[in-house]
Protein backbone atom coordinates (compact mmCIF):
# COMPACT_ATOMS: atom_id res chain seq x y z
CA UNK A 1 0.00 0.00 0.00
CA UNK A 2 1.12 3.56 -0.61
CA UNK A 3 2.77 5.32 2.32
CA UNK A 4 0.48 8.28 1.67
CA UNK A 5 -2.79 6.37 1.50
CA UNK A 6 -5.31 8.02 3.79
CA UNK A 7 -7.30 6.09 6.36
CA UNK A 8 -5.09 2.99 6.58
CA UNK A 9 -5.32 1.61 10.10
CA UNK A 10 -4.23 -1.84 11.21
CA UNK A 11 -7.07 -4.36 11.63
CA UNK A 12 -8.81 -4.13 14.98
CA UNK A 13 -6.87 -1.04 16.10
CA UNK A 14 -8.52 2.29 16.80
CA UNK A 15 -6.91 5.65 17.30
CA UNK A 16 -5.39 6.16 20.73
CA UNK A 17 -8.11 7.31 23.16
CA UNK A 18 -8.01 10.56 25.04
CA UNK A 19 -6.76 10.83 28.59
CA UNK A 20 -8.97 9.18 31.17
CA UNK A 21 -10.82 7.03 28.64
CA UNK A 22 -10.70 3.28 28.27
CA UNK A 23 -8.25 1.80 25.77
CA UNK A 24 -9.27 -0.05 22.59
CA UNK A 25 -9.68 -3.31 24.49
CA UNK A 26 -11.66 -1.72 27.31
CA UNK A 27 -8.70 -1.81 29.69
CA UNK A 28 -6.96 0.98 31.56
CA UNK A 29 -5.62 3.94 29.66
CA UNK A 30 -1.91 3.29 28.86
CA UNK A 31 0.59 5.49 30.70
CA UNK A 32 2.06 6.80 27.44
CA UNK A 33 0.54 7.47 24.02
CA UNK A 34 3.70 7.56 21.87
CA UNK A 35 6.83 5.58 22.71
CA UNK A 36 10.06 4.38 21.15
CA UNK A 37 11.26 0.82 21.75
CA UNK A 38 15.02 0.22 21.47
CA UNK A 39 16.10 -3.38 20.95
CA UNK A 40 19.63 -4.69 20.49
CA UNK A 41 20.38 -6.82 17.47
CA UNK A 42 21.51 -9.58 19.81
CA UNK A 43 17.95 -9.82 21.14
CA UNK A 44 16.91 -11.28 17.77
CA UNK A 45 19.46 -14.13 17.93
CA UNK A 46 17.59 -16.22 20.49
CA UNK A 47 19.91 -19.02 21.62
CA UNK A 48 21.94 -18.84 18.42
CA UNK A 49 25.36 -17.25 18.27
CA UNK A 50 24.68 -15.25 15.13
CA UNK A 51 21.96 -13.96 12.84
CA UNK A 52 18.20 -14.07 13.19
CA UNK A 53 16.10 -16.60 15.10
CA UNK A 54 12.63 -16.40 13.49
CA UNK A 55 10.70 -17.69 16.56
CA UNK A 56 12.38 -15.01 18.70
CA UNK A 57 11.57 -12.30 16.15
CA UNK A 58 7.95 -13.53 16.10
CA UNK A 59 7.76 -13.46 19.92
CA UNK A 60 9.02 -9.87 20.07
CA UNK A 61 6.56 -8.92 17.33
CA UNK A 62 3.70 -10.31 19.46
CA UNK A 63 4.89 -8.18 22.39
CA UNK A 64 4.87 -5.09 20.17
CA UNK A 65 1.42 -5.95 18.81
CA UNK A 66 0.02 -6.30 22.34
CA UNK A 67 1.08 -2.71 23.07
CA UNK A 68 -0.08 -1.50 19.66
CA UNK A 69 -3.50 -2.97 20.37
CA UNK A 70 -3.73 -0.67 23.41
CA UNK A 71 -3.74 2.30 21.02
CA UNK A 72 -0.11 3.26 21.68
CA UNK A 73 1.86 4.78 18.80
CA UNK A 74 5.13 2.86 18.50
CA UNK A 75 8.50 3.66 16.95
CA UNK A 76 11.33 1.13 17.03
CA UNK A 77 15.09 1.15 16.61
CA UNK A 78 16.88 -2.19 16.33
CA UNK A 79 20.64 -2.65 16.55
CA UNK A 80 22.69 -4.76 14.17
CA UNK A 81 25.11 -6.56 16.49
CA UNK A 82 23.68 -9.99 15.65
CA UNK A 83 24.98 -9.55 12.08
CA UNK A 84 27.80 -7.00 12.17
CA UNK A 85 29.05 -4.52 14.74
CA UNK A 86 31.09 -1.58 13.47
CA UNK A 87 33.31 -1.30 16.53
CA UNK A 88 34.30 -4.97 16.30
CA UNK A 89 35.17 -4.60 12.64
CA UNK A 90 37.24 -1.53 13.45
CA UNK A 91 39.04 -3.38 16.25
CA UNK A 92 40.04 -6.05 13.74
CA UNK A 93 41.72 -3.54 11.47
CA UNK A 94 38.83 -2.40 9.24
CA UNK A 95 38.54 1.31 8.54
CA UNK A 96 36.06 2.66 11.12
CA UNK A 97 33.77 4.56 8.75
CA UNK A 98 33.39 1.54 6.45
CA UNK A 99 32.75 -0.74 9.42
CA UNK A 100 30.06 1.59 10.77
CA UNK A 101 28.28 1.74 7.41
CA UNK A 102 28.27 -2.07 7.31
CA UNK A 103 26.71 -2.05 10.77
CA UNK A 104 24.01 0.34 9.54
CA UNK A 105 23.14 -2.06 6.72
CA UNK A 106 22.81 -4.84 9.30
CA UNK A 107 20.17 -2.79 11.13
CA UNK A 108 18.16 -2.54 7.89
CA UNK A 109 18.16 -6.33 7.58
CA UNK A 110 16.86 -6.66 11.16
CA UNK A 111 14.23 -3.97 10.58
CA UNK A 112 12.92 -5.78 7.49
CA UNK A 113 12.70 -9.04 9.45
CA UNK A 114 10.70 -7.33 12.21
CA UNK A 115 8.46 -5.63 9.65
CA UNK A 116 7.66 -9.03 8.11
CA UNK A 117 6.85 -10.50 11.54
CA UNK A 118 4.60 -7.57 12.51
CA UNK A 119 2.71 -7.49 9.23
CA UNK A 120 2.07 -11.24 9.48
CA UNK A 121 0.17 -10.31 12.67
CA UNK A 122 -1.84 -7.62 10.86
CA UNK A 123 0.15 -4.63 12.13
CA UNK A 124 0.92 -2.12 9.37
CA UNK A 125 4.61 -1.27 9.56
CA UNK A 126 7.04 1.06 7.81
CA UNK A 127 10.82 0.61 7.71
CA UNK A 128 12.37 4.06 7.42
CA UNK A 129 16.08 4.24 6.64
CA UNK A 130 18.52 7.07 7.25
CA UNK A 131 20.39 5.78 4.17
CA UNK A 132 18.16 5.95 1.08
CA UNK A 133 17.40 2.55 -0.46
CA UNK A 134 14.05 3.06 -2.11
CA UNK A 135 13.62 -0.50 -3.36
CA UNK A 136 13.30 -1.93 0.16
CA UNK A 137 12.22 0.89 2.51
CA UNK A 138 11.36 4.56 2.82
CA UNK A 139 13.89 7.37 3.25
CA UNK A 140 13.68 9.26 6.52
CA UNK A 141 11.37 12.27 6.28
CA UNK A 142 10.31 13.44 9.72
CA UNK A 143 6.85 14.76 8.86
CA UNK A 144 5.98 11.61 6.91
CA UNK A 145 7.14 9.42 9.80
CA UNK A 146 4.97 11.39 12.24
CA UNK A 147 2.00 10.93 9.92
CA UNK A 148 2.60 7.16 9.85
CA UNK A 149 2.44 7.10 13.64
CA UNK A 150 -0.75 9.15 13.67
CA UNK A 151 -2.33 6.62 11.28
CA UNK A 152 -1.54 3.72 13.61
CA UNK A 153 1.48 2.32 11.80
CA UNK A 154 4.60 1.06 13.58
CA UNK A 155 7.71 2.90 12.36
CA UNK A 156 11.02 1.04 12.46
CA UNK A 157 13.92 3.46 12.06
CA UNK A 158 16.91 1.76 10.43
CA UNK A 159 20.50 2.62 9.48
CA UNK A 160 21.11 4.53 12.70
CA UNK A 161 21.54 8.26 12.19
CA UNK A 162 23.06 7.65 8.75
CA UNK A 163 26.44 8.78 10.09
CA UNK A 164 29.47 6.80 11.28
CA UNK A 165 30.70 7.09 14.87
CA UNK A 166 27.12 7.21 16.24
CA UNK A 167 25.47 4.17 17.82
CA UNK A 168 21.90 2.96 17.46
CA UNK A 169 21.40 4.08 21.09
CA UNK A 170 22.06 7.63 19.95
CA UNK A 171 19.83 7.07 16.92
CA UNK A 172 17.04 5.90 19.22
CA UNK A 173 17.28 9.01 21.37
CA UNK A 174 17.45 11.27 18.32
CA UNK A 175 14.41 9.68 16.63
CA UNK A 176 12.42 9.64 19.88
CA UNK A 177 13.06 13.37 20.25
CA UNK A 178 12.13 14.08 16.62
CA UNK A 179 8.93 12.03 16.88
CA UNK A 180 7.95 13.76 20.16
CA UNK A 181 7.87 10.41 21.96
CA UNK A 182 7.07 10.58 25.65
CA UNK A 183 9.56 7.90 26.67
CA UNK A 184 12.19 5.46 25.39
CA UNK A 185 11.78 1.79 26.33
CA UNK A 186 15.21 0.18 26.40
CA UNK A 187 14.86 -3.60 26.25
CA UNK A 188 17.62 -5.62 27.94
CA UNK A 189 18.17 -9.08 29.38
CA UNK A 190 17.61 -7.85 32.97
CA UNK A 191 14.66 -6.09 34.57
CA UNK A 192 16.28 -2.73 35.15
CA UNK A 193 19.53 -0.93 35.95
CA UNK A 194 21.82 -2.47 38.58
CA UNK A 195 24.86 -1.11 40.38
CA UNK A 196 26.78 -4.23 39.29
CA UNK A 197 26.21 -7.23 37.04
CA UNK A 198 23.35 -9.24 38.64
CA UNK A 199 24.46 -12.38 36.79
CA UNK A 200 27.78 -12.31 38.64
CA UNK A 201 26.90 -10.64 41.94
CA UNK A 202 24.07 -11.90 44.14
CA UNK A 203 24.10 -8.63 46.11
CA UNK A 204 23.55 -6.45 43.03
CA UNK A 205 21.10 -3.65 43.74
CA UNK A 206 18.43 -2.63 41.22
CA UNK A 207 17.57 1.04 41.03
CA UNK A 208 13.89 1.97 40.99
CA UNK A 209 14.93 5.25 39.40
CA UNK A 210 18.24 6.89 38.60
CA UNK A 211 19.27 10.27 37.23
CA UNK A 212 20.95 10.87 33.91
CA UNK A 213 24.01 12.27 35.69
CA UNK A 214 24.31 9.17 37.88
CA UNK A 215 24.14 6.93 34.82
CA UNK A 216 26.98 8.92 33.27
CA UNK A 217 29.00 9.39 36.45
CA UNK A 218 28.75 5.77 37.61
CA UNK A 219 29.08 4.36 34.09
CA UNK A 220 26.00 2.20 34.56
CA UNK A 221 25.91 1.18 30.92
CA UNK A 222 22.26 1.89 30.18
CA UNK A 223 23.09 3.48 26.80
CA UNK A 224 26.19 5.18 25.47
CA UNK A 225 27.11 8.56 26.91
CA UNK A 226 26.02 10.53 23.83
CA UNK A 227 22.54 8.99 23.96
CA UNK A 228 22.15 9.67 27.69
CA UNK A 229 23.31 13.28 27.31
CA UNK A 230 20.86 13.84 24.44
CA UNK A 231 18.01 12.35 26.47
CA UNK A 232 18.94 14.58 29.42
CA UNK A 233 19.06 17.70 27.25
CA UNK A 234 15.59 16.92 25.89
CA UNK A 235 14.14 15.75 29.23
CA UNK A 236 13.31 12.38 27.66
CA UNK A 237 12.89 9.57 30.23
CA UNK A 238 14.25 6.08 29.59
CA UNK A 239 12.60 2.95 30.97
CA UNK A 240 14.92 -0.06 31.19
CA UNK A 241 13.13 -3.41 31.35
CA UNK A 242 13.46 -7.06 30.36
CA UNK A 243 12.00 -8.06 27.02
CA UNK A 244 12.51 -11.72 28.00
CA UNK A 245 9.65 -11.43 30.49
CA UNK A 246 6.43 -12.28 28.60
CA UNK A 247 4.03 -9.36 28.61
CA UNK A 248 6.58 -7.07 30.23
CA UNK A 249 6.34 -4.31 27.65
CA UNK A 250 2.55 -4.19 27.80
CA UNK A 251 2.53 -4.59 31.59
CA UNK A 252 4.65 -1.48 32.16
CA UNK A 253 2.35 0.59 29.95
CA UNK A 254 -0.57 -0.71 32.01
CA UNK A 255 1.13 0.45 35.22
CA UNK A 256 2.63 -2.88 36.27
CA UNK A 257 5.91 -4.75 35.99
CA UNK A 258 9.49 -4.25 37.16
CA UNK A 259 11.77 -1.67 35.58
CA UNK A 260 14.13 1.23 36.21
CA UNK A 261 13.28 4.75 35.11
CA UNK A 262 16.15 7.00 34.07
CA UNK A 263 15.35 10.69 34.26
CA UNK A 264 15.81 13.95 36.08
Amino acid sequence: MSGDQVGEVAPGVKSAPGAGQAGPEGGAQPKYKRVLLKISGEALMGDQGYGLHPPTVARIAREVKAVHDMGVEISMVIGGGNIFRGLQGSAQGMERTTADYMGMLATVMNALAMQSALESLGVFTRVISAIPMDQVCEPYIRRRAVRHLEKGRVCIFAAGTGNPYFTTDTAATLRASEMSCEVIFKATKVDGVYDKDPARHADAHRYESVSYDDVLGKRLGVMDATAIALARDNNLPIIVFSLDEPGGFRGILAGEGTYTKVGG
